[in-house]
Protein backbone atom coordinates (compact mmCIF):
# COMPACT_ATOMS: atom_id res chain seq x y z
CA UNK A 1 0.00 0.00 0.00
CA UNK A 2 1.35 3.42 -1.32
CA UNK A 3 -1.30 5.92 -0.70
CA UNK A 4 -2.22 7.09 2.49
CA UNK A 5 -6.00 7.19 2.59
CA UNK A 6 -7.90 10.33 4.27
CA UNK A 7 -11.59 8.88 4.03
CA UNK A 8 -12.91 5.36 5.19
CA UNK A 9 -14.94 5.60 2.21
CA UNK A 10 -12.08 5.10 -0.16
CA UNK A 11 -10.14 2.97 2.01
CA UNK A 12 -12.85 0.14 2.27
CA UNK A 13 -13.09 -0.69 -1.22
CA UNK A 14 -8.75 -1.01 -1.33
CA UNK A 15 -9.17 -3.32 2.24
CA UNK A 16 -11.72 -5.11 0.50
CA UNK A 17 -9.00 -6.30 -2.07
CA UNK A 18 -6.71 -7.06 0.28
CA UNK A 19 -9.12 -9.40 0.90
CA UNK A 20 -9.94 -11.65 -1.67
CA UNK A 21 -8.67 -14.95 -0.61
CA UNK A 22 -11.42 -16.86 0.58
CA UNK A 23 -9.52 -18.29 3.92
CA UNK A 24 -8.65 -14.86 5.06
CA UNK A 25 -12.01 -13.34 5.34
CA UNK A 26 -13.07 -16.68 6.83
CA UNK A 27 -10.19 -16.10 9.37
CA UNK A 28 -10.90 -12.62 9.85
CA UNK A 29 -14.19 -13.30 10.66
CA UNK A 30 -13.52 -16.11 13.13
CA UNK A 31 -10.99 -14.02 14.81
CA UNK A 32 -13.42 -11.18 14.80
CA UNK A 33 -16.41 -13.57 16.61
CA UNK A 34 -13.68 -14.48 19.16
CA UNK A 35 -13.03 -11.12 19.90
CA UNK A 36 -16.56 -10.53 20.54
CA UNK A 37 -16.92 -13.39 22.61
CA UNK A 38 -14.33 -12.40 24.97
CA UNK A 39 -16.01 -9.58 25.44
CA UNK A 40 -19.58 -11.54 26.23
CA UNK A 41 -17.34 -13.48 28.51
CA UNK A 42 -15.62 -10.80 30.22
CA UNK A 43 -19.03 -8.91 31.56
CA UNK A 44 -20.58 -12.49 32.34
CA UNK A 45 -17.52 -13.46 34.64
CA UNK A 46 -16.80 -10.14 35.55
CA UNK A 47 -13.07 -11.28 34.78
CA UNK A 48 -11.34 -8.81 32.81
CA UNK A 49 -8.31 -11.27 32.12
CA UNK A 50 -10.50 -12.33 29.02
CA UNK A 51 -9.97 -9.04 27.83
CA UNK A 52 -6.21 -9.83 27.20
CA UNK A 53 -7.37 -12.45 24.32
CA UNK A 54 -9.41 -10.22 22.48
CA UNK A 55 -6.48 -8.64 20.53
CA UNK A 56 -4.50 -12.07 20.11
CA UNK A 57 -7.98 -13.56 18.58
CA UNK A 58 -8.07 -10.69 16.22
CA UNK A 59 -5.12 -9.83 15.28
CA UNK A 60 -3.74 -13.88 15.03
CA UNK A 61 -6.45 -14.88 13.26
CA UNK A 62 -6.34 -11.78 10.62
CA UNK A 63 -2.40 -12.13 10.60
CA UNK A 64 -2.00 -15.92 9.82
CA UNK A 65 -4.97 -15.31 6.72
CA UNK A 66 -2.33 -12.31 5.60
CA UNK A 67 0.79 -13.97 5.64
CA UNK A 68 -0.33 -17.53 5.35
CA UNK A 69 -3.02 -17.11 2.34
CA UNK A 70 -3.28 -13.47 1.18
CA UNK A 71 0.39 -13.38 0.85
CA UNK A 72 0.48 -9.64 1.80
CA UNK A 73 1.09 -7.51 4.62
CA UNK A 74 -1.77 -6.36 6.77
CA UNK A 75 -3.18 -2.87 6.37
CA UNK A 76 -2.95 -2.53 9.66
CA UNK A 77 0.77 -1.79 9.66
CA UNK A 78 0.12 1.49 7.92
CA UNK A 79 -3.46 2.61 8.12
CA UNK A 80 -4.62 0.92 11.99
CA UNK A 81 -7.28 3.44 12.08
CA UNK A 82 -9.05 2.85 8.94
CA UNK A 83 -8.33 -1.08 8.83
CA UNK A 84 -9.84 -1.32 12.35
CA UNK A 85 -12.85 -0.45 10.89
CA UNK A 86 -12.87 -2.55 8.03
CA UNK A 87 -12.55 -5.18 9.89
CA UNK A 88 -16.20 -4.35 11.70
CA UNK A 89 -17.68 -3.20 8.54
CA UNK A 90 -16.35 -6.69 6.51
CA UNK A 91 -17.77 -8.62 9.50
CA UNK A 92 -20.84 -7.23 9.58
CA UNK A 93 -21.26 -7.35 5.85
CA UNK A 94 -20.24 -11.11 5.59
CA UNK A 95 -22.74 -11.76 8.70
CA UNK A 96 -25.58 -10.03 6.58
CA UNK A 97 -24.76 -11.70 3.33
CA UNK A 98 -24.01 -8.38 1.75
CA UNK A 99 -20.86 -9.32 0.83
CA UNK A 100 -19.98 -13.02 0.10
CA UNK A 101 -16.24 -15.33 1.74
CA UNK A 102 -15.54 -16.22 -1.91
CA UNK A 103 -14.94 -12.81 -3.52
CA UNK A 104 -15.57 -12.32 -6.79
Amino acid sequence: MTKKYTRFAEFYPFYLSEHSNRTCRQLHFVGSSLVLSTIVLALVTGNAMWLLAAPVCGYGFAWIGHFMFEKNRPASFKQPLFSFMGDWVMYWQLLTGKISFQPA
